[in-house]
């Protein structure tokens, strides 16, 4: 293996091994996933990746866009595969149901059903975002994707959904306390109303790794590890809970079925433990990791469930497949990358065309609160006067303006993180 591929398959080892460990090479398990995150620039090509995750009894990947090298590597192999829009796409797919049709048909239709995609995901954690807008534009986005899916008869085959931080919940202790942000309230009964006619799942990111973070005791530590523990009565309920992960997806299940939605699924999108972590950051480790990834699965394969949703395992995505060396934020987001702290740039990728340079430089301009003033002519970053230039420097001006996150650093695959700063 190229010496290039060892600092991202420090993840992909640990998270394999498991799967090794715990599932034989003919045992799949359909509610075993795992998220394949690209910010890096040191991954294996996608057919090596296809190769590697067959070895596994993963079933299901989740990917955060729809790279086509990738859907493509994984055709016929059986694993399922989840699709995403990111957030700067929302407006497009809101507002035009051209451009949801033609997402559908770049995105889906040249890979279905060959490729196994299950799921589309619309934007990451919006109703977060704290954008009005763009939070407003969620549901039609989803709405203009599925009707897309629907004529082209892939309605109930593909099915449409977005991803939720657990902070839209405004209380989850105890689980049976659960009950949605009120501030969210009213756009999350919208997004699980039309979930509920298209029969999707809502899907959650639940971390105990971020409780642990807030309340760093051993019997803490135990609970989220899903190691021996005296557990916790839910003062509610009275059901006594041996593990965090357990905890966390029924407060989900109380809110939804607080608001009358018990009949929609919940799909755990991303959960892990970071192997690595900065200095604050209680608790990251390699024994950790492989406490948490492992006794997770197991727990999944028992099918023991949840205490409010006994006798089935929840379909669940840990994260990750590999470090991402150029993601921001903490050490742990990268999952214990050696590379924190780098100034990273968004940077056009080098097959975008003109047409796509040219709209996302407009959509970028168009934004409030954005000043594209310096590429007027005259301007301090005018020269030079082309195309690429101007986008690479509206891409990064957004990318930046946007906390660095990295789904704000897409522009519907045009572009991609870089640790080369491209300003003169």
């Amino acid at each position: 293996m190229p010496p290039t591929f060892l600092l991202p398959l420090a993840a992909a080892f640990l998270l394999l091994l498991l799967l090794h460990l715990h599932f034989p090479f003919a045992s799949s398990q359909s509610y075993i996933g795992v998220n394949y995150g690209q910010v890096a620039d040191n991954l294996p090509p996608p057919a090596a990746t296809a190769k590697l995750l067959q070895s596994t009894a993963v079933q299901k990947v989740r990917l955060y866009g729809a790279d086509p090298a990738i859907i493509r590597a994984l055709a016929n192999t059986g694993i399922g595969i989840v699709i995403g829009a990111a957030n700067g796409d929302i407006p497009a797919l809101a507002s035009d149901p051209n451009s949801a049709g033609q997402w559908v048909n770049s995105n889906v239709l040249p890979f279905y059903p060959a490729s196994s995609i299950v799921l589309v995901t619309v934007g990451n954690e919006v109703l977060l975002s704290g954008d009005q807008n763009l939070i407003s534009q969620l549901l039609p986005a989803m709405q203009n994707v599925q009707n897309a899916l629907n004529s082209a008869s892939l309605g109930g085959k593909v099915k449409v959904s977005t991803v939720h931080s657990m902070s839209i919940l405004g209380r989850s202790d105890p689980p049976s306390s659960g009950s949605f942000d009120s501030s969210h309230l009213d756009a999350m009964k919208a997004l699980l109303q039309f979930q509920r006619g298209v029969g999707s799942p809502i899907a959650v990111n639940p971390y105990p790794f971020f409780a642990y973070q807030s309340d760093p005791r051993p019997e803490t530590l135990a609970f989220c590890l899903f190691q021996p523990n005296a557990g916790r009565v839910d003062s509610g309920s009275g059901i006594k809970y041996m593990n965090m992960f357990d905890a966390q997806v029924d407060a989900v299940r109380s809110a939804l079925n607080g608001i009358g939605f018990k009949d929609i699924d919940i799909m755990v999108a991303e959960t892990g433990w970071p192997y690595k972590g900065d200095p604050n950051e209680v608790g990251a480790s390699v024994e950790n990791a492989r406490a948490y990834n492992g006794n997770l699965i197991a727990h999944l394969r028992s099918m023991a469930g949840t205490p409010l949703m006994p006798g089935k395992s929840v379909d669940t995505y840990l994260f990750a497949l590999y470090d991402e060396d150029l993601k921001p934020g903490p050490s742990s987001e990268r999952g214990g990358s050696p590379a924190a702290g780098q100034e990273r740039w968004c940077v056009p990728k080098a097959g975008a065309s003109d047409a796509q340079l040219q709209a996302s430089l407009d959509y970028v301009c168009g934004q409030q609160g954005i000043d594209c003033g310096p590429l007027q002519p005259g301007g301090a970053c005018f020269e030079p006067n082309t195309l690429a230039s101007h986008a690479a420097y509206a891409m990064n001006l957004y990318f930046q303006r946007s906390d660095k996150r990295p789904w704000n650093c897409d522009f519907s695959q045009t572009a991609a993180l870089s640790s080369n700063n491209p300003s003169k």
